[in-house]
């Protein structure tokens, strides 16, 4: 009796959320959509920290480039007060021959150092000019930039339209939202580099990529502990045959149906945590309780068929990038 119970348990949790919803198409459309929005923030974000530094630095030229100015004006205001036989005057009134060697000496002396303030000038003013020229080269990215994050940002709620859904929907509360993830690891231009499914995966028998792994453990540390899976077979498309998605269900045994109480406030604050840290972590979109989240966008209405499982009612499904 007791073994049939635990069999009749077993078949009533799944291994993964059965009918996501969806289509195929859907999913790369949005895929491409938000990973190319994110792509296109973080080259936004590195060409104004860019700019900033191109800024500071300039200011520091043009300060310096403003005493060398003096400089090379008083030098300039010096030769024309004297006149240009005043080298050879001072030479020819010296008193002796050492004295004469020396004076021309100090004064050959002055006349490089008066060559080298000008061309110190003239470098400076060079440097001033180039970096004018990658400050506004660094403003034409950031407009270039701004327009792809517009574009894709139509594109996934274009996508969203097409398979009935899209509108703009409530934000849900939950106090777990303010757990802080440690954040993941990125390239030195702050984008995030290009991973294959090679971790494994503890959820199944499957592999997962590294980040996937990371937010996974980091979700974990926040204290969601309800049943997960993560890898799924390739005939499944999205994110999951990558080893970029992950399903928390809702209830604490596993996918069942529509979520309320407790479970429904688990499932907000779960989603809310990955919103909050979807720049630590690398989220591409979030989908949960008929609505996905995207980075472009915020909440949006998600038209998932209908089932518990297709309109994610009973669980959360994390993308990552």
């Amino acid at each position: 009796m007791l073994l049939a119970t635990v069999a009749t348990a077993a078949l009533a949790t799944p291994a993964y959320a059965i009918d996501e919803g969806g289509t195929e198409q859907l999913r790369e459309q949005l895929d491409a959509a938000s990973k190319g929005f994110v792509e296109a923030k973080n080259k936004l974000a590195a060409s104004e920290k860019r700019q900033k530094e191109l800024t500071e630095e300039l200011k520091k030229i043009e300060a310096d480039l403003k005493t060398r100015e003096a400089t090379v004006g008083e030098l300039a205001g010096r030769t024309y007060r004297n006149g240009r036989l005043a080298p050879m005057v001072a030479i020819l009134n010296a008193s002796e021959g050492q004295g004469f060697m020396d004076r021309a000496t100090l004064l050959e002396t002055m006349a490089i150092n008066q060559e080298k303030q000008v061309r110190d000038l003239v470098v400076a003013k060079d440097e001033a000019s180039r970096a004018k020229t990658a400050i506004d080269n660094e403003i034409g990215e950031q407009k270039k930039q701004v327009e792809t994050m517009d574009k894709r940002k139509k594109q996934a709620e274009n996508a969203l339209k097409a398979a009935g859904g899209g509108a703009a929907a409530n934000v849900e509360s939950g106090s777990g939202s303010a757990a802080v993830a440690v954040a993941v690891e990125r390239a030195v231009d702050g984008s995030f580099p290009s991973e294959s499914c090679t971790a494994d995966d503890p959820t199944t028998g499957g592999c997962i990529t590294p980040r996937t792994l990371h937010a996974y453990k980091q979700t974990k540390s926040a204290g969601f502990n309800h049943f997960v899976s993560c890898y799924r077979s390739a005939e499944d498309g999205g994110e999951h045959p990558r080893g970029r998605a992950c399903d928390w269900s809702a209830q604490a045994s596993g996918f069942g149906g529509v979520a309320f109480g407790a479970d429904k406030v688990y499932g907000d604050n779960l989603a809310n945590f990955y919103i909050k840290n979807a720049d630590r972590l690398g989220v591409l979109y979030v989908i949960w309780y008929s609505r996905i989240w995207l980075p472009s966008s915020g909440w949006q209405s998600y038209a998932g068929g209908g089932t518990p499982s297709g309109d994610h009612t009973n669980h959360v499904h994390l993308s990552i990038i």
